[in-house]
């Protein structure tokens, strides 16, 4: 018994022997000499650091006037603390549940059909063989995102008013009863939101789908079209599954950002009468913290909207994770 017990004890101390101390590793002489070895790598990261701890990490601080009742002639810390009362007027007041709604509805629908066009794009350009056309197309898809979202949004008002030209398109079908101003009417806000999002964003947001598809092995294109596989075939199953990844990754991005709604252009195409479907929390909390200047209402508001994102992209990353091996953490 005791050669057994003397034999464990030497492999535990010929375990920790071989084992690389964790502690060694974070000791001063290990970063100094890692530091020295990678001194450029450390200084390019330097301006990045500074970024995200000045403008993301730092505004953390600002986020407990949430829980206070805001005197800026007192300072964060001296205002009063009141806790959850600003998310409770908020959750009781009327605007609650629409603006609630109108945020989900939109992010939902703008993912529904605005995530899936770039990847469609994407497939449909790789399959194009003419350069000259490729490029063109390309090139016409990528001008709308470098256009500034104001006069983006001032072109879709033109275009949607009473002598605008989609006006023009249904007078063709319909008949001139049939002209009005669209973005009069509350039902018709969110499919022009979308449409305007998606015409903006489409070209730009396939390049990096054409990325990932140049990635792709070319053998196997090579091995489906000696099995006699179609084009149709050969996208569903060799390109589709190439760029899975990618797409899994842009997907919880996405997620993220599912109670967030591009709060510039939705603040350029509404009005009061249509407040209805088209007021969301961000021009909510613009109204109330601006306009009003209830910050710590706006503040509650703003912080209720970053938990559930929060929660959403935590979600998608677990079954993201769960369902393949892709994931973002």
């Amino acid at each position: 018994m005791g050669r057994i017990k003397q034999r464990i004890k030497r492999n535990r101390e010929q375990r920790s022997a071989d084992s690389f101390p964790i502690s060694s590793y974070f000791s001063w002489a290990a970063i100094s000499k890692d530091f020295k070895k990678n001194k450029w790598i450390y200084l390019m990261a330097l301006p990045v650091l500074g970024f995200y701890l000045l403008f993301h990490y730092w505004p953390m601080y600002g986020a407990s006037i949430a829980f206070r009742n805001f005197m800026p002639i007192r300072g964060i810390m001296d205002s009063p603390w009141v806790g959850f009362v600003h998310f409770q007027n908020f959750f009781n007041s009327v605007h609650a549940w629409r603006v609630i709604r109108n945020t989900f509805l939109l992010s939902f629908f703008s993912m529904l059909w605005g995530f899936p066009a770039p990847i469609i794009f994407a497939l449909l350009l790789n399959e194009v063989h003419n350069m000259f056309f490729k490029r063109i197309s390309q090139t016409l898809s990528y001008i709308p995102f470098f256009i500034s979202i104001v006069v983006a949004c001032a072109l879709v008002v033109t275009f949607v008013s009473t002598d605008g030209f989609i006006n023009d398109i249904i007078v063709f079908f319909a008949g001139e009863g049939a002209r009005s101003n669209l973005l009069m009417s509350p039902g018709n806000f969110r499919t022009i939101f979308i449409a305007s999002e998606i015409w903006q964003a489409l070209g730009f947001g396939s390049i990096i789908y054409l990325a990932a598809i140049a990635g792709i092995d070319q053998e196997s294109y090579e091995a489906a079209i000696i099995d006699g596989a179609s084009r149709f075939r050969r996208c569903i199953h060799i390109t589709l599954p190439g760029i899975m990844s990618t797409i899994i990754i842009l997907l919880i991005l996405r997620m993220g950002a599912l109670m967030t709604v591009g709060f510039e252009r939705v603040m350029l195409l509404y009005h009061p009468g249509i407040y209805e479907t088209s007021d969301v929390i961000a021009t909510f909390v613009f109204r109330r913290g601006i306009l009003d200047a209830d910050w710590s209402f706006s503040a509650a508001v703003g912080l209720f909207n970053s938990v559930i994102n929060f929660t959403f992209v935590v979600s998608a990353n677990f079954i993201a994770r769960r369902t393949s091996d892709t994931s973002l953490f």
